[in-house]
């Protein structure tokens, strides 16, 4: 019983000396002072907005961001492969084909259609790469051959039949099972 009074005690006196404390230099809420209201003078509404910055910051990355490089890919001469793998929730088609030049880089398959959409069941892509700026010789069949792949939902293949890819010279195609 005498500790419950004893803690009691120094609780409340502890309690009571907080109000003479709340003015002194001692108490951490005062060391900046108390908050007062002022009133502003309004500047026109042309005026910037002193919370964005006047000039645009450049990041490291800024000219990746903001130019987007035109591709300009060339058909492969001959597609020799297409191949399509059922992948969970889609298919991935695969490509290959034969450069007529040597060094063919950045193979991709593009689609004839805007939107990547089938026209009557059919879906087409073109085989292309860039030409390097240096030309080359032409070596053998095996060191231009090229292949490229993109990656199809299974929304995308709901209302496609036949898979078509085109080359300079000729075109592969599958059908659906």
């Amino acid at each position: 019983m005498r500790l419950l009074t004893t803690s009691l005690l120094i609780a409340t006196l502890g309690l009571t000396a907080c109000a003479t404390v709340r003015d002194s230099p001692i108490n951490p809420a005062n060391w900046f002072g108390r908050s007062q209201s002022e009133s502003i003078q309004r500047e026109s509404r042309a005026a910037k907005n002193p919370l964005i910055p006047e000039e645009r910051r450049t990041g490291l990355f800024k000219s990746l961001r903001n130019d987007i490089a035109a591709y300009n890919g060339q058909p492969i001469d001959q597609v020799s492969g297409l191949v399509i793998e059922r992948i969970p929730g889609g298919a991935i088609i695969r490509a290959t084909g034969i450069s007529s030049f040597d060094g063919a880089h950045s193979v991709q398959l593009t689609p004839a259609t805007d939107d990547s959409t089938p026209v009557e069941g059919v879906l087409t892509y073109r085989l292309e790469a860039e030409r390097p700026s240096a030309l080359r010789r032409t070596t053998s069949q095996r060191v231009r051959t090229v292949t490229a792949a993109v990656r199809l939902s299974d929304n995308d293949l709901k209302d496609v039949r036949v898979i078509r890819v085109e080359g300079e010279r000729n075109a592969q195609t599958t059908a659906r099972r």
